[in-house]
């Protein structure tokens, strides 16, 4: 199984503000361009995020996701009934996540929110990287990346910058 992060951060790292704000996202808002993201979802098969970015999401007030996704929480998680049957909350380990999504033939996994990104390079578990950074300097916040064990290699694929100053890197692991 592929698992793949497609995510934005600032200049200095952050992916939100210290209370999980993402205002300083719109600065790059474009009509009708989604940097890629679109292209990136047709080839995942189901999410796997954090209970905290599970919340974020369900703040913005609709679901935006047409995958099954994957909530990592300790605590009981509230599902809306809007959302029962296609988010589902699993207590588990990195690897134990992989295993149970491939048994299920979930051939491609997206991995959103900080810790559960964190996590899984950790445990060697991420093989591709999209990160978009946005020109902007948070100062703080909560960051993209935490300590490792081991350094994790990784293979450039590609570069590209927009108009609005993101500029965007995709890269593989290196094994």
């Amino acid at each position: 199984m592929k698992t793949s992060v497609f995510i934005a951060a600032s200049m200095d790292g952050y992916i939100a503000r210290k209370d999980g704000g993402l205002d300083w996202l719109d600065m790059v808002a474009s009509e009708g361009e989604d940097y890629g993201y679109g292209a990136f979802m047709d080839t995942v098969d189901a999410l796997v995020m954090g209970r905290v970015s599970y919340e974020k999401v369900l703040s913005f007030g609709h679901w935006p996701y047409d995958k099954p996704a994957v909530v990592l929480s300790g605590r009981s998680l509230e599902v809306p009934g809007s959302l029962r049957g296609r988010v589902e909350s699993m207590n588990a380990a990195p690897r134990e996540v992989v295993e149970r999504l491939a048994a299920r033939g979930v051939g491609h996994v997206y991995l959103d929110g900080g810790r559960t990104i964190q996590g899984f390079l950790a445990a060697g578990l991420v093989d591709r990287m999209t990160i978009s950074r946005i020109p902007v300097l948070l100062g703080e916040g909560i960051p993209l990346f935490g300590a490792l064990p081991g350094d994790v290699r990784l293979r450039h694929n590609a570069t590209r910058s927009y108009p609005s100053g993101l500029v965007q890197s995709d890269y593989e692991i290196v094994r």
